[in-house]
């Protein structure tokens, strides 16, 4: 996602430039036809029952997620002092411990008897890792069940060095919704996260670059607001626990019906990012196969009704598509709908990056130009995203592609590769 749909541009800087100066749910599954059709996806991931695990994936308990009282609450219950949550809570996330083992500063006792109680940290292994020329980073993590996600380290840096770290993160394995441009939704869809799954990310990112993400983004693999619960659990975690501020988190969709509503009602100070991507139902529809059960005014009055419950702006994503969505009508057009649902939105525009087996084509830098001026000449606020790693497998969803559309075999049959720095410049 990048935006959960509008994956094919993930690594494309999430923070832009102006024009004109930018607890956990269990496994589930959803049924092939919630590509074609959104209604049934959501419903499908509201009450599919959970996927099969192995009998030592099912009894595991995760630490990580937990807060701080709830890691409290456990030590009192296995019989030690309170004091011991609080150690438990920093050696997870301030020392970012991953195995119970290590955690010295316990007794040994104590860490015994998490273990035998089927405690873990919840820390999975990266797989591989593909460095692009410009820093950006991508990861694949590979899951207990052996599933493969990515996530992307997007640094900043000026002459003092490292300013800004941005962690785009995955909330499912795979996508579901098939938006027509997307490499994500060619890789297929498995499951959704555990919310300890989409914190790890985070923490994976840290770990490689040895800085503190400052910025995350839910615009990896998969639609976050189809696993609303574990998002939202996750970005407790963040926010609480690794302590990244709300206003730091952005949270992307190409749209559920009913969610903006739900996301609302939680008033979070973070920034909802909807995939756009046309300016008008029908040419939605032909992007986004999903559109077809979220009409574009139920979807305006949605983001409308998130801004006057939360005071937060409205980001609308816009993949340029060459000779599709990229007209100067199409601008016109797009301007027009946002001023007849109000003022308080910002349109991010995203030239299309390349994937293999797709049609579409990237617009000239003059054509996304012209794109933005016709939108700031009608008032409308606009960034355009800078391209980041768009030497790494740069589209969301590639680099998975390339190894799994189906699980992993076990450890004792495949080796992870080693890191591959790719020297191509961006």
């Amino acid at each position: 996602m990048m935006i959960a749909a509008a994956s094919s541009t993930l690594l494309q800087h999430v923070s832009s430039v102006s024009v004109a100066t930018i607890v956990r749910p269990g496994f589930r599954s959803l049924s092939a036809a919630s590509a074609r059709n959104l209604s049934t996806a959501a419903a499908a991931a509201a009450t599919s029952s959970p996927r099969s695990l192995s009998a030592a994936q099912s009894d595991t308990r995760v630490l990580l997620g937990l807060s701080e009282p709830e890691l409290q609450q456990l030590a009192v219950d296995l019989g030690q002092e309170g004091y011991r949550g609080k150690q438990l809570h920093h050696l997870i996330y301030k020392r970012k411990v991953k195995e119970v083992d290590d955690f010295s500063q316990l007794p040994k006792a104590f860490r015994n008897v998490l273990q035998e109680a089927g405690w873990k940290v919840g820390r999975s292994p990266i797989f591989r890792t593909v460095t692009a020329a410009d820093g950006t980073i991508k990861l694949l993590i590979k899951l207990e069940d052996n599933r493969l996600i990515e996530t992307v380290g997007i640094p900043v840096n000026d002459d003092k060095g490292l300013t800004r770290l941005t962690a785009c993160v995955s909330s499912q394995v795979g996508c579901p919704l098939r938006c027509s441009f997307c490499a994500t939704g060619k890789g297929g869809f498995s499951r959704n996260l555990q919310a300890h799954e989409i914190v790890e990310q985070v923490l994976a990112i840290e770990e490689i670059f040895k800085h503190r993400v400052t910025n995350v983004v839910f615009m990896g693999m998969g639609e976050p607001m189809l696993n609303l619960k574990a998002v939202l659990g996750a970005h407790r975690c963040l926010n609480k626990d690794v302590e990244i501020g709300q206003r730091m988190i952005t949270i992307s969709t190409v749209g559920v019906p009913n969610t903006i509503k739900k996301l609302a009602s939680h008033k979070l100070q973070s920034t909802l990012a909807f995939s756009l991507h046309a300016p008008n139902q029908k040419l939605r529809e032909t992007i986004v196969p999903s559109a077809k059960s979220y009409p574009l005014d139920a979807i305006m009055q949605d983001c409308k009704d998130y801004f006057l419950q939360t005071s937060r702006r409205v980001s609308f994503e816009y993949a340029l598509l060459a000779g599709v969505n990229d007209k100067t009508e199409h601008a016109v057009e797009l301007a027009e709908l946002l001023q007849n649902w109000g003022r308080n939105y910002h349109v991010n525009l995203i030239p299309f990056n390349p994937i293999e087996g797709s049609d579409y084509q990237r617009p000239t830098k003059k054509g996304v130009l012209n794109f933005a001026s016709t939108l700031e000449a009608r008032k409308v606020t606009v960034s355009i995203r800078q391209p980041r790693g768009m030497d790494a497998s740069a589209a969301c969803g590639q680099l998975r592609n390339q190894f799994q559309k189906s699980p992993l075999l076990t450890d004792s049959e495949i080796s992870p590769p080693p890191e591959t720095e790719l020297a191509v410049a961006c």
